[in-house]
């Protein structure tokens, strides 16, 4: 990772501030975005730790607003001319339903729309063999979209409606996959039960299951990012692309995530809103 430019979201806290770190520590130049300015000053000062020479760079930006998300992202291509890999990493659940100053279901825009807007909009300045991450789970399996209520309009359920967008995580990264030219690989992972602060503040009864499971089953932070950093940085998946890892290693997503008519579906829908702003 010598020199190469990493952009990542998420990455002030969990398995992103962990993979984050670790990639800086292998010689990478992190530029991430995030949303507390506190916290990000904190990631900054632990970059610089990791690799002083580097010149990481952060950007403030609500990635659950359609245009704070395409407002960072032409921040980040006008300052960043060459991006080795880009990873997708923020996400989050709420317990009550949401919706943003766009009129979108929180989970959705901040879980997948922050996803796909960032990603097209940086895609011109991604390297030719240039790798594209996200961060999916196995929270989607189970999941099925209903694409006449892709924002849960007609019932709410805090966990479902991730799962559903952990789903298109997946959806995404195969479509894209499909999509790119140059060498670009774009996979996504499932990085397992991380005890992080996901969760902490969805408020309700998922909270509180949350809170009890950490501690007895939930793997550190550590772990959890090593897959992120495996698809990042290991040579032995460099050209494999549109799959899905856990724990370093090809997982099969259920039958829902690999069907490449409703990626396509999502895909054109997920324009139509992109396009709003």
């Amino acid at each position: 990772m010598q020199g190469k430019t990493v952009v990542i979201t998420g990455a002030t806290s969990g398995i992103g501030e962990v993979a984050a770190i670790r990639l800086a520590e292998q010689g990478a130049r992190i530029v991430h975005i995030a949303r507390d300015p506190v916290r990000a000053t904190a990631t900054q000062a632990a970059l610089r730790k990791a690799n002083p020479a580097a010149g990481h760079a952060v950007h403030l930006a609500d990635l659950s607003l359609l245009s704070e998300m395409k407002r960072v992202a032409r921040e980040i291509a006008a300052a960043e001319p060459r991006i080795d890999v880009l990873i997708a990493n923020a996400g989050a659940m709420f317990n009550r339903r949401t919706v943003t100053a766009d009129g979108l279901e929180k989970t959705f825009a901040l879980n997948h729309m922050g996803y796909f807007i960032l990603t097209l909009e940086l895609l011109a300045n991604v390297a030719d063999g240039g790798r594209i991450v996200v961060t999916a789970s196995d929270a989607h399996r189970g999941a099925v979209l209903d694409f006449s209520d892709l924002q849960s309009e007609r019932a709410y359920n805090g966990f479902a409606v991730y799962s559903r967008t952990k789903l298109m995580n997946i959806l995404f990264t195969r479509a894209l996959a499909r999509r790119l030219s140059r060498g670009i690989t774009a996979n996504a992972l499932h990085p397992g039960f991380v005890a992080t602060r996901f969760g902490d503040q969805s408020g309700g009864l998922m909270q509180g299951v949350l809170r009890l499971a950490k501690p007895i089953g939930a793997i550190p932070p550590e772990e959890g990012a090593r897959t992120i950093i495996h698809l990042a940085a290991a040579p032995e998946v460099e050209g494999v692309t549109g799959e899905y890892f856990y724990q370093g290693r090809l997982h099969t997503p259920t039958v829902h995530a690999r069907n490449d008519a409703d990626g396509e579906r999502l895909w054109a829908a997920s324009e139509e809103i992109a396009a709003r702003v």
